[in-house]
Formats: C-alpha cells, sequence, structure tokens
C-alpha cells in the first residue's frame, strides 16, 4: 500500500517539520519566542549601530563650546506668532543681559528672531567617518549647519546629545574589551582546572578564591590613583581595563570550572582519553563546545555590569580622563545637588546607561531559555 509523500507532508506536525534543524536554528527560533530576548537584541544592535556612526548622528561638534548650561532645543512646526510653518524650526539658545536672582548668572532663553530650520542630511562639523573617509553631513540638524541642542548643553555649553553619541564609543568599548579579556582567561583557567583536577585544581581554585576575596571597589581605587594625572589618556585607560580584566576573570573561571568537572565524566570525553587524544584537543574539541553556551549567557550578562562600574568609576574620576568621553565622566557634572535641580539635563547619560544594562539584561535572559536543552 502506497502513501502520498505530499498528503504525508501536508498531515506532518508541527513539531515534526524543524527536525533537521542545526542548533543555532533551534535557539534562534527558541529565541524569537521571547519578546523581551528580541527587544534587548533590537537594543543592542541599535546600541552598536549608535557607536559606530556617532559622528554622522551627532548634531554637534561634541568639544565645540558655547551657551553654559543651556535647556534643551524644542522641534517646532510655528513661527513666533503661531504661524503654522514648513520644513519645522528650532530657536537657538541665546544669554540675556538680565540676571537670575539666586544664581546671578545670565538668563538664558530662545531666540525668536533667527530660527534655525531643520532638515536631514545636513551640513555640519566635519568629521571622518570610520576614522578615514572625509565627511561633513549629519542625520538631523539644523539646514545653516548651526549647532542644535536637543538634550542641551554642560557646564562648558558642549552639546549634551553629541557627547552622549561619542561616549558610547568609549562605554562601549571598554565593556567588550574587559568582557573579552575575561571571557578568554576565564574560560582557559576554568576548563583547564577542572579537566586536570586533583593537586592542580585545589592550587588554581585557591588563588581564583584569593582574587574573589579581594574588596574590589577599595582596590579599583587604590591602583587607578598609582597612575600620575599627566600619563596620556590612551595609558590611562589601558591601564584601567587591565584592571578591570584582573580582577573580574575569577568568577567566570568558577563558574566554567563546575561545568567542565561535569563535562570530564562523559563517556565520550572517557573514550577519547582511552584511544588516545591529547589533553588539549579534548580540551577545545570536546569540552569547549559544551561549555560556550554558558559562555554566551554569561557574556551577555557581564557587559552590563562593566558599563555600570565604568560609569561609577568615570563618576569619582577614575576610569576617562579628557579629552575622551564616556558616559561615566559626564555625569561628574551631576555629583552637585544644586547642579542637577537648576539643569537636570545633565542627567541624560544615566538613561543611555540604563537602556545599555536592560538591553544585555534582557538579550541575556532570552538566551539562556533559548540555549537551554531542558
Amino acid at each position: 500500500m502506497s502513501v502520498d509523500t505530499h498528503t504525508a507532508g501536508l498531515t506532518m506536525r508541527p513539531e515534526e517539520k524543524h527536525h533537521n534543524e542545526t542548533y543555532s536554528a533551534l535557539v534562534w527560533r527558541r529565541l524569537k519566542r521571547s519578546w523581551t530576548g528580541m527587544l534587548g537584541l533590537v537594543l543592542v544592535c541599535l546600541l552598536i549601530f549608535m557607536a559606530l556612526f556617532a559622528d554622522f548622528l551627532s548634531p554637534a561638534d561634541p568639544k565645540a563650546t558655547g551657551v553654559a548650561f543651556a535647556p534643551p532645543q524644542t522641534i517646532s512646526i510655528h513661527d513666533r506668532e503661531g504661524n503654522l510653518v514648513f520644513p519645522p524650526r528650532s530657536y537657538p539658545i541665546r544669554e540675556t543681559e538680565e540676571l537670575d536672582p539666586i544664581t546671578f548668572q545670565p538668563v538664558v532663553g530662545p531666540d525668536y528672531d533667527n530660527p534655525q530650520v531643520l532638515g536631514f542630511f545636513v551640513k555640519g562639523a566635519p568629521y571622518k567617518l570610520f576614522g578615514f573617509i572625509p565627511f561633513d553631513r549629519h542625520l538631523f540638524g539644523a539646514t545653516d549647519g548651526s549647532a542644535v541642542h536637543f538634550l542641551g548643553t554642560d557646564k562648558f555649553g558642549r552639546d549634551v546629545l553629541s557627547r552622549i553619541l561619542y561616549g558610547s564609543r568609549i562605554s562601549l568599548m571598554i565593556a567588550l574589551v574587559v568582557v573579552s579579556i575575561i571571557t578568554v582567561v576565564g574560560t582557559t583557567v576554568g576548563m583547564v582546572s577542572g579537566y586536570f583536577g586533583g593537586r592542580f585544581d585545589a592550587w588554581v581554585q585557591r588563588f581564583v578564591e584569593l582574587v574573589l576575596a579581594f574588596p574590589q571597589l577599595p582596590l579599583y581605587l587604590a591602583l587607578t590613583s598609582l597612575i600620575p594625572v599627566t600619563a596620556p589618556t590612551n595609558v590611562f585607560l589601558a591601564f584601567v581595563i587591565i584592571v578591570m580584566s584582573a580582577l573580574g576573570w575569577a568568577q567566570m573561571s568558577r563558574e566554567v570550572r563546575g561545568k567542565t568537572l561535569a563535562l570530564a565524566r562523559i563517556d565520550y570525553v572517557k573514550a577519547a582519553i582511552a584511544i588516545g587524544a591529547t589533553d588539549r584537543r579534548i580540551i577545545f574539541q570536546h569540552i569547549f563546545p559544551n561549555v560556550m553556551s554558558h559562555v554566551i549567557v554569561a557574556v551577555t550578562l557581564a557587559i552590563p555590569q562593566v558599563v555600570l562600574l565604568e560609569s561609577f568609576l568615570g563618576f569619582l574620576g577614575f576610569a576617562v580622563k579628557p579629552p575622551l568621553i564616556s558616559w561615566g565622566l559626564m555625569l561628574q557634572d551631576t555629583a552637585n545637588y544644586s547642579a542637577i535641580g537648576s539643569y537636570p539635563w545633565i542627567l541624560s547619560p544615566v538613561a543611555f546607561v540604563l537602556v545599555t544594562v536592560l538591553a544585555f539584561n534582557a538579550l541575556g535572559d532570552g538566551l539562556r531559555d533559548a540555549i537551554d536543552p531542558y
């Protein structure tokens, strides 16, 4: 009795149609079912795009100065008399001759006599796209090339939004470099320690416990304070990355070691040992692929921790030095309560830090559920 293969395909149950899926395709299908994981993935992609194209997205030169603590400019479709106008426009902030009775600073306000017509792909401050392509176009801004401050300015009159976009490069770069070093060192040490076991594992774990026992915050402040104030910015940044990496690999090592201890007793590992496979081959060909799923999730959860740590150290003045820009460095302006009360827009970097942390945490949770074989 013959069976129509076309009819059989139509009556196939949905779960039977995925029996030939690869592991990565199965993980992706599971991840798509998690709306929080997909939201985190979209936000992470937007953050990476923002960091790569910060020059193009910035409406002003992040180093150009102007009116200090100017409030954010709004986008308006009405002129001074209330008539509807197109394209939209914004009004630059100018200092007046009037003094504030509390701060004794010049009162600032919109200059209605010189409106800025807004548009897309406008000419502005020149820059080098990807570091080597001369370019002067910006996604959005004033058509006359003047600076527009959509999130206001800081104490030196520099555009807050542009500095946030440029600062995302340093903050995310620090996080990615530190997490990469932590992952390589921690995964290698954890697998080697768990695989060989015995006295070697005992000595390695005592050293790991010693690293974990250090109070990290005082140690961060002590180590970063050893660098002279006159040291080059790149040297200071490299030292901060080394310090963060040196104190962060131990936890990753402990987690990977626990996975390796269980994998080292599986039958196919014992069979590889029996046929004479080298320790290096067993570790990197048999054990490493099986701990990779845990490492991927740990990486997505470690990146927001490093971003928060960099922001905290930058707030204290121990992470990034000018002329580099980072979110933590920008938050130094918020150390004064009176400044926050008078100029709340200087807290804008906090929103980007929160979005970054939530995005990577949501992506990590989604990946953890998608990778879990159970």
